[in-house]
């Protein structure tokens, strides 16, 4: 195996891949990447079993062949290389070197044959849809999803298809975020999956505004293919909760405000929240929103925001940081606060904006 390119060219697909490459392994070969040369394209894998990562470089003076050397070390070489060198790479016998002006590196290798990759999948459906508009969803609904939770199904988002939309739903068992992207064809097949929390997250990291994804839909699997890169991810074996019992239909009481002055005083009331339970007091009386929050050192902050709200005066505690998320996806000036009462969950959503909801869990303060 043999090529030479630009410092940049090659680069480009070792950052696509390399967050997939976990420091610490059970398995060496994990911590390599594996290279591939045909036919003039250079192509750089990155898995760690749940994830694969596939990205593609065309080179010059090549001769086929593929390797896997250590990720990190490569990615790490080429980022220190300077601006516009031309880097050549060969291997022989079991070292491939590198070499670029008056720099050389020799790199340990591990057999390709001996890096797992997952070649096909039982495809079911595939979806076309615009880059921007499942960025769009990823970043309305990730930050919802469970982190190390017993409920395994929890950990990840589901993704459902249904007719001319695809869904996007993920939470925690406190907090809920929905989000639905048109598709640019109708699905052929109503379906959910679950994509496990660390797909979804690179998937998050590579997405841009620019351009078409093909997403495919199997059994197991889910492939997206996004402008020359390739992300392959298992899927989470297990039945999500119905959603849809969770989100309040229509709240009795609903608050109007400026999405932007409530989140600043919601930021600015959290500072002397409690650390571990990040609680505050939402005061609710016709016109105004007083917030309160307290910590064990007894100290404590209040604000007040002007709000449109005409119902009995109220008061509800709610994690600070569930709400700041939930605010922090609402598009538009304005954002709509649903509250039944004290003991329900609240739903929000933006004013001039369809097809995102929120909710949020209640807390005792």
């Amino acid at each position: 195996m043999k090529f030479s390119a630009p410092r940049e060219t090659v680069l480009k697909p070792l950052q696509a891949v390399i967050g997939v490459v976990e420091r610490k392994q059970t398995m060496p070969i994990l911590s390599n990447v594996l290279l591939v040369v045909r036919d003039g394209v250079l192509s750089v894998t990155a898995t760690d079993l749940e994830v694969e990562l596939v990205a593609e470089a065309g080179v010059d003076d090549a001769v086929d062949g593929e390797i896997t050397v250590p990720g990190r070390k490569l990615h790490d070489i080429f980022r220190a290389l300077p601006d516009g060198a031309r880097v050549e790479a060969s291997l022989s016998g079991e070292r491939v070197t590198v070499k670029a002006g008056r720099s050389r590196f020799v790199l340990s290798t591990l057999r390709a044959a001996d890096f797992p990759t997952v070649d096909e999948i039982d495809q079911q459906q595939t979806l076309t849809m615009e880059a921007k508009a499942l960025k769009r969803l990823l970043d309305k609904t990730h930050f919802s999803m469970a982190q190390q939770d017993v409920r395994y199904y929890l950990n990840g988002l589901l993704l459902e298809t249904n007719g001319e939309r695809l869904r996007g739903v993920a939470t925690d068992g406190h907090r809920l975020a929905l989000a639905d992207v048109p598709l640019e064809a109708p699905a052929s097949r109503n379906d959910q999956q679950i994509v496990p929390r660390k797909g979804v997250l690179e998937l998050a990291r590579l997405l841009g505004d620019e351009g078409n994804v093909t997403l495919t839909l199997g059994k197991n699997h889910v492939r997206v293919v996004i402008d020359g890169l390739r992300l392959t991810s298992k899927l989470i074996d297990g039945r999500f909760p119905d959603y849809a019992r969770v989100i309040p239909a229509s709240p009795e009481n609903v608050v109007t405000a400026d999405r932007q002055a409530l989140r600043q005083a919601l930021q600015r009331a959290s500072i002397l929240s409690n650390e571990k339970y990040r609680g505050v007091r939402l005061m609710l009386e016709p016109g105004n929103l007083v917030i309160e929050a307290n910590n064990p050192e007894q100290e404590e902050a209040v604000e007040s925001v002007e709000v449109e709200y005409s119902g009995a005066p109220m008061e509800i505690g709610f994690n600070v940081n569930y709400l700041l998320d939930a605010l922090g996806a609402v598009d538009g000036d304005r954002v709509r606060i649903g509250i039944t009462d004290a003991n329900s969950s609240c739903l929000i959503t933006g004013a001039e904006e369809e097809g995102a909801k929120f909710v949020v869990m209640p807390m005792r303060l």
